[in-house]
């Protein structure tokens, strides 16, 4: 038991040690004036109320997730937000539904952003980017996804898999 634990133990601080020396891919976001965001709130039913703290964070944690899925170690992203507008509207009128966002093929996600890509020993790549997703409402698990930003996600998904993964070997 005590070998067993030790072994354990031992096996911890190699890995441990050997991910110290690699340098992580690093993904940075930044949302350049979040109040000024044409839709981006989930819960106000209005259009001048700009971003959430939850979609921001949501979007956050899913480009660093991105991040570590297709950056190369040493690779950092720093990518600036500058503009969000969420699929759907809301349509007050719907007196019982108010507060819903309702899905239609002319309301689709847009998102406007910058991005700088550093990589050791190259020149900085910069651009800017306005990524939208006019044919949102077909894509596949869509319906079985309870995730409020599902077509935002997907949209950023195609986006970093078509600028960053490496190629396919």
């Amino acid at each position: 038991m005590r070998t067993a634990l030790t072994c354990s133990l031992l096996m911890v601080l190699a890995f441990d040690s050997m991910a110290q020396g690699t340098p992580t891919a690093q993904v940075e976001v930044r949302f350049d004036h979040p109040e000024t965001f044409r839709d981006a709130s989930l819960d106000n039913r209005g259009y001048a109320h700009g971003a959430d703290p939850q979609v921001m964070k949501s979007l956050t944690e899913h480009l660093h997730t991105l991040g570590q899925r297709y950056l190369r170690p040493g690779q950092h992203l720093l990518i600036d937000i500058r503009d969000i507008d969420l699929a759907g509207r809301f349509e007050p009128w719907h007196s019982q539904a108010y507060d819903v966002r309702f899905m239609r093929d002319i309301t689709w996600p847009s998102i406007e952003l910058s991005y700088t890509l550093e990589q050791p020993g190259q020149p900085p790549v910069k651009a800017e980017e306005h990524l939208s997703d006019k044919m949102y409402l077909s894509r596949p698990g869509r319906l079985g996804s309870s995730d409020r930003l599902y077509a935002e996600k997907a949209m950023l998904g195609d986006w970093f898999r078509q600028r960053f993964a490496p190629p396919a070997s």
